[in-house]
C-alpha cells in the first residue's frame, strides 16, 4: 500500500495505488519483452560486417574507376548495420506520460500515452505514442466526465472519459499525478501528498487587463488597467509631462516594460500632428519600429488619436524604401534569412567604428550603389579585417561570424543559377522531380542577393559622404530604439532636417540583438544635442509578481532604479517536468481549459523560437481560438497566439504563458536573460513558466 499524508480521502488513495499497479504492470511486461529480444546480432549480420571490413580494405587499394562503385556498396552495407536490431521498446524507466480512460458502452479501456507504440492486448496494455495516435487527440480535447464523438480511422468513436492524467515516472518510479481533479506529489522519503488542484490553474479574471485597440482603448493610465474610457484622461503627469515637451525639443523616453513609452511616443505626434498642423504636416511624420507586430499595433493605436494615416514601417521596410529612393537604382532581392551570426555582426558598433575609421577619406564621388557594395563586400571577405572587429566587440560576436560572414558573402557575390545555366536552351532539361525552383533549399538560393543589414551600411556611407537628398521628416517616432543600429540612426538623423523633431523611446534592459551601443552613442549617432530625456518611473501592465521576477532575469543587467509595480496580481506560475513532452502534455491542457474559462482574454504562449512556436502550436492546432502567429500577424483578439520572442515587443496580453523556459532556451548568458526578459513583460495579468527537462538558470 502507497504511503500517502495523514488526511488524504480514500479516493486518493485509490488512484494512487491504481496508478502504481498500472505502472508495475507495464514494467514487468516490457521486462519480459525485452528479454525475448535477441541478445546478439543475428549471423547475417555478422556476416554483413566481415563484408564491409573487406571493401574498406579493396576500396584502399582501388582505381579510381572501381571506386565509386565500392564506396556506394559500402555506403549501404553500412546503412543496413545501422537499423536497429528489432522492434523498440518504450523504456521501462519512464514508459509513459499519460494515462486516458474512456468507457463505449460498457466497456472500459486505458490508454497510455508514449513515445513508443507498445500493445499487449491479452495483458490489457496498450501504449501509444502521444504525438501521431489518432486516439490521443481525446486526452488533449476532453475531460473527465465529457461525452465525445470523433471520427477515427475506420470507425466513429463514442463514450464517455473517466480518467485523464498526465504522470511523471522519474527512474522507474512514479512522482506525480496531475489530473483533473487532483494534483499529488510523491517527496523525497516517498510519502504522497495532495495540493490544491486549483494550484496548477491560472488564476481567473484576467480577460481585459491587457489594452486591446479598438476594444478598450489604448496604453494604461494610473488606474493600472485599460478601460474604455478615453487613455488620454488616464495620463499620469510624469507622461503628460513627455508628451508636452516642445515642438523642436528631441525627446529620449526610457522606461522598463509597461511604463508606458509607447503611449507617450504616439500622444506627442499626436499633439504635434495638431498643434502643428502648417509647419509639421502628417505626410511628413513617421513612426519605425523594429517589428511587424508592433507596427500593427501601432497602427491601430494612432487611428483612435485622429493621427491614423501616419505613416508606420518596420525598420527593414524603411532601411529598403530609404535605400530605393536614394541610390535611384533596383535593389538586389533581399535575402530572407539572414546568418544569425551574420546579422549580429553586420549590426554591431564595432564595425560601425572600423568602418568610419576605414572610409573616413573616401571620395564622395565614388558613393555609389554599385562601388560600395564592391567595397564592403572585399571586408566582409576579408579575414583579417572581420578579426579586427570580433577582437574589438570585447566578447560580444563569436569567432565563428568571422567564417560564416565569408561564407554567406561569396554565396551571395556568386552567379545566380539562371545565369548559370543560361545556355541551356531546352525548357525540359531546367525542370526538377519535385517541381521546385533548381536552387530552393541550396546555397546557390543566395546568390544575388543582399542582406538587409548590408543596406542599412551601405546608406551610411552614402549619407556619411554625399548626404540624403530626401525630404526630411517634420517629426519621426523611433519606438524600441534599444534594437536600430547606429547605422540606421545615423541615416536618419540626416533625414530629420537642420531643426530635429524627434521621439526616441526604448529599454536597454529589452534589447534582443548585438546592435545597442548605448543610448548616449545612439543620441549621438542621430547628431541630436542636449536632448529632452523622460524616465518613466512607473510600471503599469506588469503585476507585482511579474516586476520582481523580471529584475532577477535580468540579474546584473537590471538598473539599480527599479519601476514598482502599480498593483499586485495573480502568482507567477513554476513548473519544471523531467522532459518536454510531460511539459507539454500538462500546458496543453492548462490553455484549453483557460481558453474554455476565459473566452474573452487574450493568451500568448511564447516560445524561445519560431521553430519552438510551430512544435507547440501542434497541439493545440484543432482548438479553434489557437493561432500561430509569425512574421507579427497578430489580430489583437481573444484567444490564444502561440509566438516567439523575436515577434512580441511592445505588445501585452492577459495571460503570457512560456512553454520552453529551460536551460538550453535560456541559458545565463545576457542575451538569454535580455530574451526572457521581452517574453515574461508581456502579461498584463499572470505569467506561467514551464520547463521540460532542466529549469533555466534564469528563474531557479
Amino acid at each position: 500500500m502507497p504511503a500517502v499524508s495523514d488526511g488524504s480521502s480514500a479516493e486518493i488513495l485509490a488512484v494512487v495505488e491504481q496508478e502504481e499497479a498500472l505502472l508495475q504492470k507495464v514494467q514487468r511486461s516490457l521486462l519480459q519483452a525485452a528479454a525475448s529480444l535477441p541478445s546478439a546480432r543475428p549471423e547475417s549480420d555478422l556476416r554483413s560486417i566481415e563484408s564491409l571490413r573487406a571493401l574498406r580494405e579493396d576500396a584502399m587499394r582501388a582505381s579510381e574507376d572501381d571506386l565509386p562503385a565500392l564506396l556506394h556498396e559500402m555506403s549501404v552495407r553500412q546503412r543496413l548495420l545501422e537499423r536497429p536490431a528489432g522492434p523498440s521498446l518504450p523504456d521501462p524507466a519512464c514508459p509513459y506520460l499519460g494515462h486516458l480512460r474512456i468507457r463505449e458502452g460498457k466497456t472500459a479501456k486505458d490508454y497510455l500515452l508514449g513515445r513508443v507504440n507498445y500493445v499487449k492486448t491479452s495483458e490489457d496494455i496498450r501504449i501509444v505514442d502521444w504525438r501521431i495516435a489518432p486516439i490521443a487527440q481525446l486526452f488533449y480535447r476532453y475531460r473527465e466526465g465529457d461525452e465525445f464523438e470523433e471520427e477515427l480511422p475506420g470507425r466513429v468513436l463514442e463514450g464517455r472519459v473517466e480518467v485523464r492524467r498526465v504522470l511523471v515516472v522519474e527512474h522507474g518510479r512514479l512522482t506525480r499525478i496531475l489530473g483533473d481533479g487532483i494534483s499529488l506529489v510523491r517527496d523525497a522519503n516517498g510519502l504522497w501528498t495532495s495540493s490544491e488542484r486549483g494550484d496548477l490553474s491560472f488564476e481567473a479574471g484576467g480577460a481585459g487587463t491587457a489594452a486591446r485597440p479598438g476594444i478598450l482603448g489604448i496604453g494604461v493610465g494610473a488606474a493600472g488597467r485599460a478601460r474604455p474610457a478615453d487613455v488620454t484622461a488616464l495620463l499620469d503627469a510624469e507622461q503628460f509631462a513627455a508628451i508636452s515637451t516642445p515642438v523642436d525639443r528631441p525627446l529620449v523616453v526610457l522606461g522598463t516594460a509597461g511604463s508606458g513609452k509607447t503611449t507617450v511616443a504616439l500622444h506627442r505626434l499626436a499633439r504635434i500632428a495638431a498643434q502643428h498642423a502648417q509647419t509639421h504636416p502628417l505626410e511628413r511624420i513617421g513612426v519605425v519600429v523594429p517589428e511587424q507586430g508592433l507596427a500593427r499595433l501601432s497602427r491601430r493605436l494612432l487611428a483612435p488619436l485622429g493621427v491614423g494615416s501616419t505613416q508606420v514601417e518596420t525598420l527593414d521596410d524603411w532601411t529598403a524604401r530609404v535605400a530605393t529612393a536614394v541610390f535611384g537604382v533596383k535593389l538586389p532581392p533581399l535575402c530572407e534569412e539572414t546568418p544569425a551570426l551574420v546579422s549580429s555582426l553586420k549590426r554591431h558598433p564595432a564595425l560601425y567604428a572600423a568602418l568610419r575609421d576605414r572610409f573616413r577619406k573616401l571620395n564622395p564621388r565614388n558613393s555609389t550603389f554599385r562601388g560600395l557594395r564592391r567595397r564592403l563586400a572585399e571586408l566582409f571577405s576579408d579575414h583579417v579585417f572581420l578579426a579586427g572587429v570580433v577582437d574589438a566587440a570585447k566578447g560580444q560576436l563569436s569567432r565563428a561570424a568571422i567564417g560564416e560572414t565569408v561564407r554567406h558573402t561569396m554565396h551571395q557575390l556568386a552567379d545566380t543559377v539562371d545565369k548559370q545555366l543560361e545556355a541551356i536552351v531546352v525548357p525540359e532539361l531546367l525542370k526538377t522531380l519535385d517541381g521546385r525552383p533548381i536552387a530552393e533549399g541550396t546555397p546557390e538560393e543566395l546568390a544575388g542577393t543582399i542582406d538587409v543589414d548590408e543596406l542599412a551600411i551601405l546608406l551610411f556611407l552614402r549619407a556619411w559622404k554625399a548626404g540624403v537628398e530626401l525630404e526630411p521628416y517634420a517629426h519621426a517616432v523611433l519606438d524600441e530604439a534599444e534594437d536600430f543600429a547606429l547605422f540606421e540612426l545615423f541615416v536618419m538623423g540626416k533625414l530629420l532636417g537642420d531643426e530635429p523633431s524627434v521621439t526616441l523611446a526604448g529599454d536597454e534592459a529589452q534589447q534582443t540583438c548585438s546592435s545597442f551601443a548605448g543610448w548616449q552613442e545612439a543620441v549621438g549617432a542621430l547628431g541630436l544635442s542636449d536632448p529632452e530625456v523622460c524616465r518613466l518611473s512607473l510600471s503599469y501592465r506588469c503585476p507585482g509578481p511579474v516586476v520582481e521576477l523580471a529584475q532577477k532575469v535580468l540579474g546584473h543587467l537590471a538598473t539599480e532604479s527599479v519601476a514598482p509595480a502599480q498593483r499586485g496580481g495573480a502568482p507567477v506560475g513554476l513548473f519544471s517536468f523531467p522532459d518536454e513532452s510531460q511539459a507539454h502534455l500538462f500546458l496543453s491542457g492548462a490553455i484549453r481549459d483557460l481558453a474554455v474559462r476565459e473566452p474573452h482574454a487574450s493568451i500568448a504562449v511564447i516560445a524561445s523560437s519560431e521553430q519552438a512556436a510551430r512544435s507547440f502550436h501542434a497541439l493545440l492546432a484543432d482548438l479553434h481560438e489557437a493561432r500561430l502567429v509569425h512574421d507579427g500577424e497578430f489580430g489583437f483578439q481573444p484567444g490564444v497566439d502561440v509566438t516567439h520572442v523575436d515577434d512580441v515587443k511592445g505588445l501585452e496580453f492577459d495571460y503570457v504563458v512560456v512553454p520552453d523556459a529551460n536551460a538550453e532556451a535560456y541559458p545565463a548568458t545576457d542575451e538569454a536573460r535580455r530574451r526572457l526578459h521581452v517574453a515574461i513583460t508581456r502579461t498584463a495579468h499572470q505569467l506561467w513558466l514551464v520547463a521540460g527537462g532542466e529549469p533555466s538558470p534564469l528563474i531557479g
